[in-house]
């Protein structure tokens, strides 16, 4: 079964409704259930987004017009997301609850079957309550087949694309997926340390949050106050290479470094009951840069201490991403040392590199072809 939202009874058979259109031409409606809509990131039961990038992929034949019916659990008064259509750029448009027609260049589409990925983009405030999809006369969908090859990243702040226009579709982790034609998903929460501590406004770290469905924004919201363990079976295809880069945070809040190390390897031997055998690529910091001078550098040495003590443990597929010298201060923004949009596609294009040369090379193409 693909991933999304558990199919119970009836509405499993019930794929597809149509109701009367213009002129009482027939649309057709495809119910939020529908097994033809691949879900990817987390999802609630409502069904509504949780964390940066999570949305789902269309593969619809015939399709000339698209909309969106939203629920209440919507980000109010509007949610920004990111449009794709035939793997190109993605585009921002807001959507509110209710009916949304989402544009759609003829330009763009094609003869025959076209793909359709849209997700939501920002790290808080991006709620997405999907009820259905209206499609034009005679569209219909098919089943779309995901990439073999699927990330998996987890980190803060500096990997949900905090502080980016259209937030994490311009965020590194995004690049790369796209830039290998992979499955992605970014699990990443500014302010968040990897401890299990109070942070920056979040009152859970990675540690704790990476297990759940919610991200740190539950505790804000009125609808949806509360934490959901994450079923993995609903990650298909289950993630194959698992990045991680956090811990500013954690040197924020002045976590000790023995104590980081400690949490970061209780954290990967749960990360290794899920990814049992899948490589983990452990980034160092890049550092915060400064105007003059050198980057400041957190838990110097800590990491590769972590990947050490994990190859003593007999576990030789998690590797060292060295990440000295990829930021400089002529790649953030000067009011908050994040990386801009050029920064973050310098850090994207050197972890690309990084792969190739570790062995990991792109697809050739992606696997539902428009």
């Amino acid at each position: 079964m693909l991933p999304g939202i558990p199919l119970t009874g009836i509405a499993f058979f019930t794929l597809l409704s149509l109701v009367s259109g213009v002129h009482g031409v027939a649309q057709t409606i495809v119910k939020n259930d529908n097994p033809l809509i691949y879900y990817h990131g987390r999802w609630d039961l409502s069904p509504g987004t949780w964390w940066a990038g999570s949305g789902f992929k269309l593969h619809i034949e015939g399709l000339s017009s698209l909309a969106l019916d939203l629920g209440p659990h919507t980000t109010s008064p509007a949610v920004l997301v990111g449009v794709s259509v035939n793997y190109g750029p993605f585009n921002p448009f807001n959507v509110s609850a209710g009916a949304n027609d989402i544009p759609l260049a003829e330009t763009d589409l094609v003869d025959g079957a076209n793909v359709i990925r849209i997700n939501s983009v920002g790290w808080q405030n991006n709620r997405v309550n999907l009820e259905s999809i209206t499609l034009n006369p005679g569209a219909r969908l098919v089943p779309y087949t995901p990439s073999q090859l699927v990330f998996q990243f987890i980190g803060d702040s500096l990997s949900a694309g905090q502080y980016l226009p259209i937030g994490v579709d311009q965020a590194w982790p995004f690049l790369t997926g796209e830039a290998f034609k992979a499955e992605h998903v970014v699990v990443a929460q500014p302010g968040a340390a990897l401890s299990d501590i109070v942070s920056y406004g979040n009152v859970h770290g990675l540690s704790y949050e990476f297990f759940r469905t919610e991200d740190d924004g539950f505790y804000y919201t009125t609808d949806h106050n509360y934490t959901t363990p994450w079923d993995f079976k609903r990650d298909v295809p289950v993630a194959t290479h698992v990045v991680i880069h956090i811990g500013a945070n954690d040197s924020a809040q002045n976590v000790t470094a023995d104590a980081f190390v400690d949490t970061y390897l209780k954290f990967v031997a749960r990360l290794r009951n899920i990814y049992t055998h899948q490589p983990i690529f452990v980034f160092t910091p890049w550092g915060w840069p400064q105007p003059e001078g050198p980057n400041s550098y957190y838990y110097d040495g800590r990491y590769a201490q972590i990947v050490d003590s994990r190859h003593t443990m007999g576990d030789q597929q998690i590797f060292l991403v060295n990440t000295t010298g990829w930021v400089t201060y002529a790649d953030v923004f000067p009011d908050n040392n994040h990386p801009d949009i050029a920064g973050h596609q310098k850090i994207a294009g050197l972890f690309e590199n990084w792969l190739k040369n570790w062995g990991l090379k792109p697809q050739n193409h992606w696997a539902t072809i428009a």
